[in-house]
C-alpha cells in the first residue's frame, strides 16, 4: 500500500485483508465490479457497445445505480447486441419508458438506439475505433487526487464519435468507459489489483 493513498484515506482494507481504491469497497456491487471488472481490458462491439450505454446513462447519477439496474438493462436492449437494438423503434422506446428496471429518461434510451444503429454502420468495428484512442501505459496514480475526469485521449475519443454520429456522449463519459475497459488503469499503486492487472 501506499502511505499517500492510505494518508488520504484513499484505499481500504477489506474483511478479505486486500486493499482497494476506497470507492471499489463501499458496497457489495462495487467490490465485486471493482475486482474483476473495473480496469480489465474489455474487447467485442457488443460488450464495448454495452459499456458505451450504460456510461451515458449514468450521467447525473451514481454508478451503483447502473450496477444493479444492469440486469434489467440486459434484458431490455436485447443483451446490447448492436445489431438487435439498431432495429429497435419508437414502439421499443414507448416499453422502456415504461420499464422500472432501467433509468427511463427519453433522451438516454433514443441515444442509445441511436448510437446502435452508427455502430452497426462503422467500418472497422466499435472495438477497433473505441481502443484507437487507448493512450500509452503509464504509472497507475498514487491517490484519488491523481485520478482526473478528462484526459487528451478521452477529449480526443469523444469529438471523434460526436462527429461520426454519435450522442450523449462527452469527454468526461469517453474516459469513465476508458477507466472500466481497462484501456487506462486508474487503480490506486497501493491496491491489490496492482499486484494482478
Amino acid at each position: 500500500m501506499t502511505a499517500e493513498a492510505l494518508e488520504a484515506g484513499d484505499l481500504a482494507v477489506g474483511e478479505d485483508g486486500r486493499a482497494r481504491c476506497r470507492w471499489g469497497a463501499s458496497a457489495p456491487e462495487y467490490i465485486g465490479y471493482h475486482d474483476t471488472e473495473w480496469g480489465v481490458p474489455l474487447h467485442g462491439d457488443d460488450a464495448l457497445y454495452e459499456r458505451l450505454c450504460l456510461e451515458a446513462f449514468q450521467s447525473g447519477l451514481s454508478w451503483l445505480t447502473i450496477l444493479r439496474k444492469r440486469p434489467g438493462f440486459r434484458r431490455a436492449f436485447a443483451d446490447f447486441r448492436i445489431g438487435a437494438v439498431a432495429d429497435f423503434d419508437e414502439s421499443d422506446v414507448e416499453r422502456l419508458l415504461g420499464d422500472a428496471s432501467i433509468v427511463r429518461n427519453r433522451a438516454k434510451i433514443e441515444a442509445s438506439i441511436h448510437n446502435a444503429r452508427v455502430a452497426a454502420e462503422l467500418d472497422g468495428g466499435l472495438d477497433r475505433l473505441l481502443w484507437s484512442f487507448a493512450p500509452a501505459s503509464r504509472p497507475r496514480p498514487a491517490s484519488m487526487a491523481d485520478v482526473v475526469p478528462i484526459t487528451p485521449e478521452s477529449t480526443a475519443m469523444a469529438k471523434d464519435l460526436k462527429r461520426r454520429g454519435f450522442k450523449f456522449f462527452g469527454p468526461t463519459t469517453a474516459h469513465a468507459l476508458m477507466q472500466a475497459t481497462g484501456m487506462v488503469d486508474d487503480h490506486l499503486a497501493g491496491c491489490w489489483r496492482s499486484t494482478t492487472g
